[in-house]
């Protein structure tokens, strides 16, 4: 596991889809934002892709984030689109209702930097994000993130077109406790 200040990112267990997937995947308008395509129901107990992992799927990483006091499951997060060749990769997550506004989106986004520049030797991370999202935008930025363009109407959610932010971070101009005295450990 790796471990921020506040949360672990672990491997995904069979147990955390069902939970990830009525808390996150169920809710149509939480749903519609964070995917990019249309909400739809899945099935129960079918292999739903968002959330069973494929071990050999090489341009994903699948984590779930845990507190660490408890090990509570609280989220899901991912290092998607990873390119080998370009060495650079986006970064993805999702809280739970419950966890929100807690500052763990942060602590997630400094131990998915740590993964991805350390542990991966990746030399440019990204994030895209609609431009409303004020939780996932300050979680960025207070990691070093710098915002790089706006993406306009590029998102049909629920209806409407919504802007995108997108950000980035380089290896070099990555601090690792830049996410408010954050460390991150193996």
């Amino acid at each position: 596991m790796l471990k921020g200040s506040k949360v672990g990112l672990r491997a995904r267990h069979e147990d955390d889809i069902p939970v990830l997937r009525a808390e996150l995947y169920d809710d149509v308008v939480n749903a519609s934002r964070a995917e990019a395509g249309p909400w739809r129901p899945v099935t129960p107990g079918s292999k739903d892709p968002r959330l069973v992992v494929d071990d050999t799927r090489e341009g994903s990483v699948p984590f779930s984030v845990v507190e660490l006091d408890g090990g509570t499951l609280v989220g899901t997060a991912n290092l998607w689109g990873i390119d080998t060749h370009n060495r650079c990769a986006h970064i993805g997550l999702g809280l739970l209702p419950s966890a929100r506004g807690k500052g763990y989106g942060t602590d997630v986004v400094a131990v998915l930097c740590h993964y991805g520049f350390v542990v991966r030797g990746l030399h440019r991370l990204q994030i895209e994000t609609l431009a409303d999202n004020a939780a996932m935008l300050r979680s960025a930025e207070r990691n070093g993130f710098v915002r790089e363009g706006v993406l306009r109407s590029s998102a049909w959610v629920l209806g409407e077109f919504l802007d995108e932010v997108l950000l980035g971070l380089l290896a070099q101009d990555w601090k690792p406790d830049s996410g408010h005295g954050r460390t991150v450990s193996a």
